[in-house]
């Protein structure tokens, strides 16, 4: 579970491995339980719904996103736009913060 402490919800991230290699999305859902994440836009999959009156559904075939491993994932740095590393640095004033391990990056956690 290493690698979740280091990609939280809203991050921008970038797909590294799998058939959406290459494609940006944002965060919507981390499951630090089973190591993954689900990003806007990203291995999206088909699933057959039932109708249900009561919950307002329509039957049909509905698009959805899937959870990808947070190991094919890699966090965009906000200065620079590319992908990076994330290391952990504590601050003066006694705050843990997310930082880029790119040569000109910096503070990630505002």
């Amino acid at each position: 579970m290493a690698g979740l402490k280091r990609i939280r919800k809203n991050d921008e991230v970038i797909v590294i491995a799998g058939k959406d290699r290459g494609k940006r999305g944002r965060v919507t859902l981390v499951d630090a339980d089973r190591n993954r994440v689900v990003i806007e836009g990203v291995n999206l999959v088909k699933r057959h719904t039932k109708p249900n009156p009561q919950k307002q559904v329509q039957g049909g075939i509905v698009e959805q996103e899937a959870a990808i491993h947070a190991s094919n994932v890699m966090l965009v740095d906000p200065a620079s736009g590319k992908r990076t590393r994330v290391g952990m640095r504590v601050e003066s004033d006694g705050r843990k913060v997310r930082v880029s391990r790119r040569k000109d990056g910096g503070v990630i956690d505002k």
